[in-house]
């Protein structure tokens, strides 16, 4: 797979329907990292992110879930309504907080050890949640399910992965550069919120990858 063809098009999906993503996901976003901060100054900054990590488990598979629900629909012409995304998406997170939480956690442990095997975790875990949206599977059956179907793409994954990711970073670290160390608590909320949101860029690239090479679903046979 050539890396520049799911970049390509999650880059044309993202420009074209931005305002709606926007209105979709960036509330939820921005409440992601209010709570961070109120759960910051509650427990201490050096207690901060183990529970700024909570916060992430709360809302991150709201409107991650409900924004996968909305390019799959898009894929097939419909024009769903954000309520019903949000309502879908609001079924599904039991498991999905279940299924963020694993890959976090696996995540976090691999950055422990080195960078690399934290990014390879990240490779393999990619298609984890298309398969639990999309397929209806449970957070287990989708973690070994992704490490499946990322066999022979780990290095065009890692492509994708580091062109959404690096740029993102560097642009964090050049920002917090011109503003300092310790912004204000509102300005931080809003560049954190910022990053988050352009984040999801990263769920459109994964998500056009995993349709690309899925195994098509077999329709039932007629008896």
């Amino acid at each position: 797979m050539n890396p520049l063809i799911p970049l390509r098009d999650a880059w044309y999906f993202f420009s074209r329907h931005l305002s709606t993503i926007a209105l979709l996901c960036l509330p939820w976003v921005l409440l992601e990292n209010l709570l961070a901060q109120f759960i910051g100054l509650w427990t201490g900054e050096s207690a901060s992110v183990p529970y700024s990590l909570l916060a992430g488990l709360l809302l991150y598979p709201l409107y991650s879930a409900a924004l996968i629900l909305l390019v799959d629909a898009r894929s097939r012409g419909l024009q769903p309504r954000m309520a019903d995304l949000l309502a879908a998406a609001l079924r599904l997170w039991p498991s999905l907080a279940v299924l963020t939480a694993l890959t976090s956690l696996l995540i976090l442990l691999g950055l422990s050890l080195l960078v690399l095997p934290g990014l390879w975790v990240m490779v393999k875990l990619a298609f984890a949640e298309y398969l639990l949206v999309l397929r209806g599977y449970t957070p287990l059956a989708a973690l070994r399910g992704s490490l499946t179907l990322s066999a022979g793409h780990f290095w065009p994954l890692l492509a994708c992965l580091l062109a959404v990711l690096l740029p993102l970073w560097l642009l964090d670290w050049w920002v917090y550069q011109l503003v300092g160390e310790s912004p204000t608590a509102w300005l931080s909320l809003l560049l954190d919120s910022a990053n988050g949101f352009l984040q999801l860029f990263l769920t459109l690239v994964m998500l056009r990858y995993f349709i690309l090479i899925e195994p098509p679903i077999r329709a039932p046979e007629q008896p």
